[in-house]
């Protein structure tokens, strides 16, 4: 965080090096701007229900002092009236702080961090002894296995043209903390999130949501013992075979009239989609059934869902449960306890309301408007671009401006769509192309963005990884 002095002109996190002050998300379409004139707003959409039985919410804006501390959140139109009077600036757009430009008392109340962690949504809730003063869920990255092996492949193709290069793949080796990519980077992203709050709000105690799930009690509520090792493919020497025992050794299609009985083992739902060979997602199928007709949209193979779903979520919630506390260095609670709670307040299942409770709250503390965090990919690994019929376009330097990029234009706000004539030129979101150098950059676009459940309208800041 930058230290803040007597002059007028200072930008700082994921504002333009410009020399006009950086009061875009006060006089614009930021959340601030467009809810200061009535810091209390009556809901009268579907967000509501997600939320406790007050109707009436509160939006607070974050409040950093001269050091770069945080201090207690104010509303929307003080923080307005100090930024127009210089006595405060704009430090980030998501969510939208302020940092004191003169000496203030520092008095704060407890804040509890409650945080909903899970595999797709994360719950985050900042709450006090009267209010909430922060609440929203963020939306993890579903894409980093594919990207993975997008890498990998783009490695294999590269090293395989180097014939003479001496082999080195057993040169890496795994340390026992080891885990898969694509669940250290979730576990990483709520870090980040906790970090990023703590950052912006004086949080005393943070608690996060752990649970432990017994899979095969969820499949088999019946099982003990020494069942445990006797799972569902015993006896059978691969997973073919059983899928074919399992089946009758008949094609599970109810119109199949073939009369040779080739069979196929089948993914019900695509190999892309579910990357899963359990056996509730294979069926078995003769050859006459199993062609790629059958497998396009007119076919009858296209549609078909298993009829459990996996249990990806289940274990990556069961794996990093502890590692996540740890990590944190914070309280727990499971999710039982967050349900009975939830339920004898009378709220709706949601990941912003289990994080209300978790942090404690109850019907007598004031909801805030929630947020929506979502992740957006930092870097393009793609450097080269075929096109038929045009030569490939190459990429050799790092572009000033990226998609999804914030900037400012012709007196307008507008979003970056896509870069091109070599970075000379941006096309915005109303598909205007314009030279970036009468762009003027107000944040970036990368990393956690945030939106508001009010006005949907974005306001993301890129945060340090």
């Amino acid at each position: 965080m930058v230290k803040v002095n007597e002059e007028k002109h200072i930008h700082t996190l994921g504002c333009s090096s410009s020399s006009k002050p950086c009061d875009s998300a006060i006089k614009h379409d930021c959340v601030v701007g467009q809810v200061s004139q009535n810091p209390k707003t009556f809901v009268n959409n579907s967000e509501e229900d997600l939320l406790s039985v007050k109707r009436e919410q509160d939006l607070r804006v974050p409040v950093l002092n001269m050091r770069g501390d945080p201090l207690m959140p104010t509303n929307p139109a003080k923080a307005r009236h100090l930024v127009e009077q210089s006595k405060a600036v704009v430090v980030q757009r998501g969510p939208f702080t302020i940092q004191l430009k003169y000496v203030t008392g520092e008095t704060k109340q407890p804040v509890t961090l409650g945080i909903d962690s899970g595999y797709k949504i994360i719950g985050f809730s900042a709450v006090t002894d009267k209010k909430e003063i922060l609440s929203g869920e963020l939306s993890l990255r579903t894409n980093i296995s594919k990207l993975l092996e997008q890498r990998r492949n783009y490695r294999r193709t590269r090293r395989s043209k180097l014939w003479h290069r001496k082999p080195r793949f057993d040169n890496r080796g795994r340390t026992d903390v080891w885990i898969a990519p694509s669940v250290q980077h979730k576990m990483d992203t709520h870090v980040r999130l906790v970090n990023t709050i703590e950052k912006v709000l004086p949080v005393t105690e943070t608690i996060v949501e752990v649970a432990n799930f017994d899979i095969q009690k969820i499949k088999n509520s019946d099982i003990k013992g020494e069942e445990y090792q006797q799972g569902e493919q015993l006896g059978f020497s691969n997973l073919r075979r059983y899928i074919f025992h399992r089946d009758g050794y008949r094609c599970q299609n109810p119109k199949c009239k073939s009369k040779t009985k080739i069979l196929r083992m089948h993914h019900i739902s695509f190999w892309k989609n579910d990357h899963s060979d359990r056996p509730d997602n294979l069926i078995t199928l003769c050859n006459e059934c199993h062609t790629s007709e059958n497998h396009k949209k007119d076919g009858f193979l296209w549609g078909w869902r298993p009829k459990t779903n996996g249990f990806k979520e289940a274990t990556f919630m069961s794996t990093l449960r502890w590692k996540l506390v740890n990590a944190l260095k914070c309280k727990h609670t499971y999710g039982y306890v967050t349900k009975a709670n939830r339920i004898k307040q009378g709220l709706k299942k949601s990941h912003i309301n289990d994080a209300f409770v978790i942090a404690g709250g109850g019907k007598d503390i004031g909801r805030t408007i929630p947020l929506t965090a979502k992740q957006v990919r930092r870097n393009n690994r793609s450097i080269q671009t075929n096109r038929k019929g045009f030569k490939p376009s190459i990429r050799r330097q790092r572009y000033k401006l990226q998609p999804n990029d914030l900037v400012r234009y012709d007196g307008g706000q507008y979003r970056v769509k896509g870069i091109h004539c070599y970075g000379s030129r941006a096309v915005l979101e109303n598909k205007l192309s314009v030279a970036v150098k009468k762009l003027e950059l107000i944040c970036y676009g990368k990393g956690l963005q945030f939106i508001s459940h009010q006005n949907g309208i974005l306001e993301g800041v890129s945060f340090e990884d």
